[in-house]
């Protein structure tokens, strides 16, 4: 036999078995999707929500991006291999990741962190789950090492995680092991360009063609309508079961969960008043011109001199110091509250602010009238309290100032807190928001008077 023709001998072996390899592979793929529809069926939406296809070229792994499954057939066959348990458990360690939005990610993060944090969230995740299926040898490991972990991390996002690892400085040696542990997909595509994905042949949109920043933007937004649906379903399983929520849902609650603009917040507790400042919409220019040239110096229409604007002039911040709240975290968000408070288009030049401490009494009352006694307030700043925790003191003593006229038209009062504690039961004669930190998602309930806002720490 001539070496052309053994050549192409082998070429046409090499090619049936490449062809046999990518059946086999998508077979696997289509048993694993398969069997989570069957048994996770609140995922149906995220498990179906890719367009898969073989990219050996593009990583020896799995990677997605939300919008496309990429996959070395190989891999996935040494993978069923080694493990029948392993395909399955991967594919559903990416569906994870989109559905947690992992691959939404800002251009200057570290990317091993950024990467070990997601991975040790999707599979810590998984693990809480206890499917069988879904057992992989390392998963014991992975459990050894959450157990140890999550006394340091008390919330299990991948956010939170990162966040640690930043500040606890990991050794290259330590990441690179846990990346090993945790590691069940290639995240490669997650930090391309959509023209880098052009240029290596990874077009990801329908036809081929480079997804735009509009249709990147609309399957981001599909992602969060598949979250928001699974956190529904779970937690109405978990009511009837009468069972604890899990990572999962611990994951879908930081994901949907909404994101306050507190300045914004803020300015709803504005009240009206006057204040010296031109107004052009109270007057016709034409006239005003016209005036000045007809008479001289004398316009027929004067501009008005006052404008009634939003403005906040009586106002009360109230601590919680039961405990558990850091005299840094408060002073950050009096600091805060201030900031937003004096800017000109919310704050009169004097006003009277109480700054009120209470656990389950009242501990301090300071009061505010300008910028100079606030700026003292901080420096002298102390926590008074630490005992339990109860809102009613606070709400009669207010009432009780407004009785006695040390407030003409109070509006608002903004009660910082954490936890949870008894609340009045009729509603007082201004509006009220509790502003809660949120450390372990947890729902709170408040009255139907009050408004409510959960904030974590890095957002005050």
């Amino acid at each position: 036999m001539s070496d052309n023709n053994r050549n192409l001998e082998e070429t046409g072996s090499e090619q049936e078995k490449q062809k046999k390899t990518e059946k086999i592979a998508a077979e696997i793929l289509q048993m694993s999707k398969n069997k989570l529809l069957v048994n996770l069926r609140f995922m149906d939406m995220a498990l179906n929500q890719f367009r898969i296809f073989p990219k050996p070229e593009a990583t020896p792994f799995t990677a997605s991006d939300g919008n496309v499954y990429l996959y070395d057939p190989g891999h996935i066959l040494k993978a069923y291999m080694l493990d029948e348990n392993l395909p399955i458990r991967n594919f559903l360690h990416t569906v994870l990741h989109c559905v947690f939005k992992h691959f939404f990610v800002g251009t200057l993060v570290d990317q091993k962190m950024w990467d070990l944090a997601c991975d040790i969230a999707v599979e810590s995740t998984i693990n809480d789950l206890e499917l069988n299926y879904l057992n992989i040898s390392k998963a014991k490991e992975q459990i050894q090492f959450f157990n140890l972990f999550k006394k340091k991390v008390q919330t299990i996002t991948a956010e939170k995680i990162y966040s640690y690892f930043l500040d606890e400085k990991l050794s290259g040696d330590l990441v690179e092991r846990l990346s090993l542990l945790f590691k069940g997909d290639d995240h490669v595509l997650w930090y391309l360009t959509e023209e880098q994905k052009k240029k290596l042949g990874l077009s990801v949109g329908p036809a081929d063609h480079a997804v735009l920043p509009g249709e990147r933007m609309l399957f981001l937004l599909n992602w969060t309508d598949i979250a928001l649906r699974m956190q529904t379903e779970l937690e109405m399983f978990v009511k009837i079961r009468g069972t604890e929520a899990g990572l999962l849902t611990q994951n879908l609650r930081e994901v949907n969960r909404e994101r306050y603009d507190y300045t914004e917040f803020l300015k709803k507790f504005a009240v009206r008043g006057e204040v010296m400042k031109l107004d052009p919409d109270e007057f016709d220019y034409n006239f005003y011109t016209y005036g000045l040239q007809l008479y001289g110096n004398m316009p027929l229409i004067e501009p008005l001199e006052y404008r009634e604007v939003k403005r906040i002039r009586e106002f009360v911040i109230a601590i919680d110091t039961s405990g558990s709240t850091s005299g840094e975290l408060v002073q950050t968000f009096v600091q805060k509250t201030y900031n937003i408070l004096k800017s000109t288009e919310s704050f009169f030049t004097r006003i009277n602010l109480h700054i009120i401490q209470c656990d389950t009494v009242i501990q301090e009352d300071v009061k505010i009238t300008t910028q100079a006694e606030f700026d003292d307030y901080l420096k002298r700043m102390k926590l008074h309290g630490l005992g339990g925790t109860d809102f009613r003191p606070v709400f009669g003593y207010v009432n009780a100032m407004v009785d006695n006229g040390e407030f003409e038209n109070l509006k608002g009062l903004i009660y910082f807190t954490d936890g949870y504690g008894v609340f009045p039961q009729k509603k007082p004669p201004y509006d009220t928001a509790f502003v809660f930190i949120e450390e372990s998602y947890n729902n709170y309930d408040v009255p139907s008077w009050a408004m409510k806002l959960v904030l974590r720490e890095e957002e005050i």
